[in-house]
């Protein structure tokens, strides 16, 4: 049984948001004096009245997190291989009709690239590529992944959605996570957002990371991207998502991203904002929810919420990052998916760590 037949078809958003509207300051304070939360306390959490608890979910948020992972934060970079991409989604900088600099790493390429990142001390990589698979091919994924594994402890990949026999080939290779945001849990607006290309088929995407868990690979991140739909039921979807992991997959380990649009080329205008309170929110009740789960704030968000969420729940974090390939050793072309906002080096977010009382961790052999 999948996700998508055991949950995902189970609700009807329309009547899910009269619940999530119908909560009472009483039903967010009974959650919050629970230990293990059901569905209904984490949609009391993701109302508006949750609002005015939003310290008290913090301070829970972040005696949760320490309980359960100490006082560190897991850096790691992302290093693009491919902006090549045959799909339409059209919030993406590697939209296919964009007029960008298409780039495929060589293997040369990116042993030069991978050279400059290992001297920022970072041991954890993100293998990032688009979806052009006569481009970019699965055995060139390979490729890259094992040529990565001669300088990194742990490598993980953020590609297309693939099949279960390539997963085990690139976990032979030495994968060891596998980041796949759905974008949005919501089939009826997915393609919307995906017209045309591979991604525009919600189901073999959404499985991806149980195709991925079933070939050996232990690290699973989910995410939806925030400001494309209303951002509470893609919370209340995605915590769903995370407990289900959790409950069939024991050994998998699970985090979470919340990444809100970023400005690109295309220039998507996304029609909900996703101000720093809900998102604050988002976060909290997604710790609250899911007790033992990671989660990871990239460089997408600007450095005084990454900050504050160093003490308030993060358990990940991205850093030195550049979002086109070859963006390490050239920064004059136009080629990245989205801009970034926290541009600080990786000095400098090591040593806003160290003095928040938080240990950095550079490398990880998890």
């Amino acid at each position: 049984m999948s996700f998508y037949s055991s949950v995902n078809t189970s609700y009807d958003n329309n009547e899910l948001l009269k619940i999530i509207d119908s909560r009472t300051e009483k039903d967010v304070e009974i959650a919050l004096s629970k230990t293990k939360l059901d569905e209904m306390d984490l949609i009391a959490l993701l109302s508006s009245k949750a609002d005015k608890y939003l310290d008290v979910m913090g301070e829970l948020s972040r005696k949760i997190t320490i309980q359960r992972f100490g006082k560190t934060i897991k850096l790691y970079t992302p290093m693009y291989l491919s902006n090549e991409c045959i799909n339409s989604c059209v919030y993406c900088g590697f939209n296919i009709k964009n007029k960008i600099d298409r780039i495929s790493l060589t293997s040369k390429q990116i042993e030069d690239e991978l050279a400059i990142i290992l001297n920022y001390g970072i041991k954890n990589l993100l293998l990032v590529s688009g979806d052009s698979p006569k481009i970019y091919t699965d055995e060139m994924i390979v490729e890259a992944v094992q040529i990565a594994k001669k300088y990194f402890p742990y490598v993980a990949i953020e590609v297309r959605a693939l099949d279960q026999e390539i997963y085990k080939a690139l976990n032979n290779a030495g994968v060891d996570g596998l980041t796949m945001f759905q974008e949005t849990y919501l089939e009826d607006e997915y393609n919307t957002f995906h017209p045309a290309g591979p991604k525009s088929d919600y189901k073999y995407r959404l499985s991806a990371p149980e195709r991925a868990a079933k070939a050996g690979i232990r690290n699973i991140g989910l995410g939806s991207l925030l400001g494309l739909t209303d951002y509470r039921l893609e919370m209340f979807y995605l915590n769903l998502h995370t407990r289900y992991f959790m409950k069939h997959y024991p050994t998998t380990h699970i985090s979470a991203s919340f990444p809100r649009l970023r400005s690109s080329a295309g220039q998507f205008a996304p029609k909900y904002e996703i101000k720093d309170k809900d998102l604050y929110k988002s976060i909290f009740a997604y710790r609250l929810f899911n007790n033992d789960a990671g989660i990871n704030i990239s460089t997408r968000e600007p450095q005084e919420l990454r900050d504050r969420l160093i003490y308030l729940g993060a358990t990940i974090m991205s850093a030195g990052s550049k979002t086109d390939p070859g963006g390490y050793s050239n920064e004059n072309h136009n080629a990245e998916q989205f801009s970034i906002d926290d541009d600080r080096s990786v000095e400098v977010i090591t040593s806003t760590i160290k003095s928040s009382g938080y240990e950095a961790v550079m490398k990880d052999w998890f």
